[in-house]
């Protein structure tokens, strides 16, 4: 039996080239927009997992690795020396409880890296350990935020061009973020605006993301959703979607189904805003609900009461969790806009050529799910060590760097 060696965690910080940020008067904060020849820092990290018999799995968070997730890593590391790496369903129990006093996102990264392992033993694809069928999953443009000017997505024309741009490479859907200024009537014209460009080739949802002020102007957008015959409706107002009372209503007077419970956190959280009838479609985020396992609770919870799932962000584990969820539609492929190819969440440290931007996308307008061992991707190390900026290492002295 493989014991657990070392848990190392590598924090490391790159520059994303063409990502700058504006001043949003409305949210008295700055956000990040296409700004050309600007360049922004960004901080992530990276898991590795060592057993005492020389078995590694990695996982590098996109979306999900943040200073606050990196924090509950950290303290939730020391807890798997010692422990058996196929265990995976204990260990994610095991570290719920041992965290139950936060959000519990720090879980996420080591049960990833923890499948990776298990496929890399095993030497095969982590789809095949979960029993996928999929070979390839059709995707959905997510875009970028809206922007006041300097291009990208900084016009009602912008995102319509945009729009026609991935219809025409085979894309199934578009999700518009907009411009996140509390204004319910924009975002309505903005959606009718793009309806039109595309006209009936391709599924449109709208993601206000939790910027619309009151509960009206959530139902305004909502209307709006209906005559533009939206696939789904995400995360309209300020409560921060968290409100499975305020969201019951909503759904009793729009008849586009919402999707929530993005920023709702864990399995049992999730379970409960679902049953009280909060939302008609599960939104799901790997990297910040637990990880795969987590994933597939969730997964087969939804799928037992007939309801869908929505898997947030992209990502090599999302592809291959997708493989075998069967109650779903699309994969995210996001953030994305017209002027700048990478995508803002993926760091660039794969040394495979693995990517989720428009390139990625196949003839049939889909993503196709990584065929080698554990997840299917190398990280470049050369790279991260490079760019490191602290390293913590748990239990003994790693065999690899």
């Amino acid at each position: 039996m493989s014991v657990i060696r070392s848990v190392e965690i590598i924090e490391y910080a790159y520059e994303v080239p063409d990502l700058g940020s504006f001043y949003n008067p409305y949210l008295q904060l700055r956000e990040m927009c296409f700004e050309k020849g600007a360049r922004a820092r960004v901080c992530k990290y990276i898991v590795r997992i060592e057993t005492d018999d020389g078995l590694y799995g990695d996982y590098a968070p996109q979306y999900g690795a943040n200073a606050m997730t990196l924090a509950q890593t950290l303290a939730l590391a020391p807890h798997l020396i010692g422990r058996d790496p196929e265990q995976r369903e204990k260990i994610y129990n095991d570290l719920k409880v041992q965290i139950r006093h936060y959000d519990r996102c720090g879980i996420a990264a080591l049960d990833i890296a923890l499948w990776d392992l298990a496929g890399r033993k095993y030497g095969v694809p982590v789809s095949r350990l979960l029993g996928g069928w999929r070979t390839e999953i059709p995707a959905y443009a997510s875009t970028y935020p809206g922007q006041p000017d300097g291009g990208g997505l900084d016009s009602v024309a912008a995102f319509a061009d945009f729009a026609r741009r991935c219809r025409d490479i085979g894309l199934p859907g578009y999700k518009i973020h907009g411009w996140r200024d509390g204004d319910a009537r924009r975002e309505a014209a903005l959606l009718f605006a793009v309806r039109e460009a595309v006209g009936d080739a391709m599924e449109l949802m709208v993601d206000p993301a939790s910027h619309l002020p009151t509960f009206l102007d959530a139902l305004y957008v909502g209307r709006a959703c209906d005559e533009a015959r939206c696939l789904w409706y995400e995360d309209p107002y300020q409560d921060s979607s968290t409100s499975a009372f305020s969201h019951k209503r909503l759904r009793e007077k729009i008849k586009t189904p919402l999707l929530l419970a993005e920023h709702v956190r864990g399995v049992e959280q999730k379970a409960d805003f679902l049953l009280a009838g909060g939302t008609d479609i599960l939104h799901i985020d790997l990297e910040l609900d637990g990880g795969i396992t987590a994933g597939l609770h969730l997964a087969h919870f939804a799928e037992a009461l007939g309801v869908d799932v929505q898997v947030h962000t992209p990502g090599p584990a999302q592809r291959h969790y997708l493989s075998v969820v069967r109650n779903t539609m699309m994969y995210e492929l996001g953030l994305v806009c017209p002027d700048s190819r990478p995508n803002f969440f993926q760091p660039p440290v794969y040394a495979c050529g693995y990517e989720d931007s428009l390139e990625a996308v196949n003839s049939r307008g889909a993503v196709e799910v990584p065929t080698g061992p554990g997840l299917g991707v190398t990280y470049d190390f050369e790279k991260i060590n490079r760019w490191t900026t602290a390293r913590h290492v748990f239990g003994e002295t790693p065999f690899r760097k």
